[in-house]
């Protein structure tokens, strides 16, 4: 029992070793930065959506024959430790996005270059979930996993925010102090550190994982393994339509997990570009969501065991949706229409609120998809039926960024800018109602 318990905690750390990718480079820190160096809201906006949107692609492209490899050829770990030197590099070439010499380009292919490590060592780490418990176990399990890796983003934001993110007018810290290490506050060398203290972070984190964590399916890859995978591929794919239930919950997960991933990827440009938030300011904003999150994951977990991930799911499709279009009606000036005296705080505030429900109903909805997914997996196919969740997840991965960037540029806003979201919950809550919480 020892052993399960060493392998369910190695399987923790890999949470709480990415999570920093998402806390810091794609939303609180790393965003909000270059959204300060081109000097544009609209513009940051619009560039973000369409790097990431290109990463997305590539990710869909590939995640399921990557998943259907891992389960023709074995030995999922191999893959993990791949992925995971592309999420090092990815993140730690991010420290060169200088203000004295910003390159746009170079900055957005190595960010997408880790993102697409991350999101492919994903692919084989979740589909380890179900060796590690019962049906109702996994449930607590992955609930625990996520608010565990919440707490990880929430350390290395308040790291970031104490030590090293500088507020360009002062040059100090939120801490009032110089940024550590004897960064150079004037080349913005303190909040450039987030793209090292990732990949640091994450290579130091993961040696739980690896010395814990075995995998029981591993064994040498067949003759013919890859022409093998990709022909069962095929098989799963053209057997979909038949298989009603996964079918479905594929479809609705594609759709409502893009929604999620732009309210998460464009939460700190939007603030800084229509609230004038500074970086400390979304800073501060993502702890509020980061606590959110990791105290909700656990409720959730418990939610999901007792009711079934499918009710837990609809409920924070619901509560995101709502936030959505509550997120489009706030302006400095106003606040759901209704016109705001001159320096009222009421939208900071406002914007404070939907943030922490987004982190709490993200934490949740999260959790209850991957044991979902579980349930309308093939149990000998796990890693390609997370090959396709990661499919469904990417498959439109480009939709939200894409048409947020689009939606922008056409209308010249940020807030309606980010009005497609919504549109993609709904469309995700209606593809939820075929779908069978034990499967097909």
């Amino acid at each position: 029992m020892a052993t399960l318990r060493k392998r369910i905690w190695g399987w923790f750390f890999f949470d709480w070793a990415s999570q920093p990718y998402n806390t810091l480079l794609l939303t609180f820190v790393f965003g909000p930065y270059i959204n300060d160096l081109m000097g544009d809201g609209t513009a940051a906006q619009a560039a973000w959506g369409y790097g990431i949107g290109a990463a997305g692609i590539v990710i869909a492209l590939m995640a399921p024959i990557l998943g259907a490899m891992a389960d023709t050829g074995g030995n999922r770990m191999k893959f993990i430790w791949l992925f995971s030197a592309l999420y090092v590099v990815g993140a730690g070439m991010l420290w060169f996005a200088d203000p004295t010499d910003f390159n746009l380009y170079s900055t957005l292919f190595f960010f997408a270059l880790g993102l697409i490590g991350m999101e492919f060592a994903t692919i084989f780490t979740n589909s380890m979930l179900p060796d590690l418990g019962t049906k109702e176990e996994i449930s607590k399990i992955s609930g625990n996993g996520w608010a565990f890796g919440y707490l990880g983003g929430l350390v290395t934001l308040v790291i970031m925010l104490l030590l090293f993110v500088e507020n360009p007018e002062t040059g100090k810290t939120m801490a009032g102090m110089s940024p550590a290490l004897g960064l150079d506050a004037e080349t913005r060398e303190g909040t450039r550190f987030v793209g090292p203290l990732t990949a640091i972070w994450y290579a130091i984190f993961m040696i739980p994982f690896f010395l814990w964590v075995r995998d029981p399916r591993q064994h040498a890859a067949p003759k013919g393994a890859i022409t093998k995978a990709l022909r069962e591929l095929g098989q799963t794919l053209r057997g979909l339509p038949q298989q009603r239930s996964r079918f479905a919950y594929l479809g609705s997960s594609m759709f409502y997990r893009d929604a999620l991933n732009g309210m998460y990827t464009f939460g700190g440009i939007y603030a800084a570009g229509v609230l004038g938030w500074s970086t400390v300011d979304v800073g501060i904003f993502g702890i509020l969501a980061i606590i959110a999150g990791a105290v909700f994951a656990v409720i959730g977990g418990h939610a999901d065991a007792h009711f079934g991930p499918k009710p837990v799911i609809t409920v924070c499709v619901w509560i995101l949706m709502g936030v959505g279009i509550g997120i489009v009606m706030i302006r400095p000036d106003s606040l759901f229409g209704i016109a705001l005296p001159e320096g009222s705080n009421l939208p900071n505030i406002a914007f404070y609120i939907f943030g922490a429900m987004i982190g709490a109903a993200g934490g949740v909805i999260q959790s209850a998809s991957r044991t979902m997914m579980v349930r309308q997996a093939d149990p000998e196919r796990m890693t390609e039926a997370f090959g396709l969740y990661a499919l469904s997840g990417k498959a439109t991965s480009f939709l939200a960024p894409l048409s947020i960037g689009i939606a922008t540029s056409l209308t010249g806003s940020q807030s309606l800018g980010v009005s497609p979201l919504i549109v993609l919950f709904a469309i995700g809550l209606f593809l939820l109602r075929w779908v069978n919480p034990n499967g097909d």
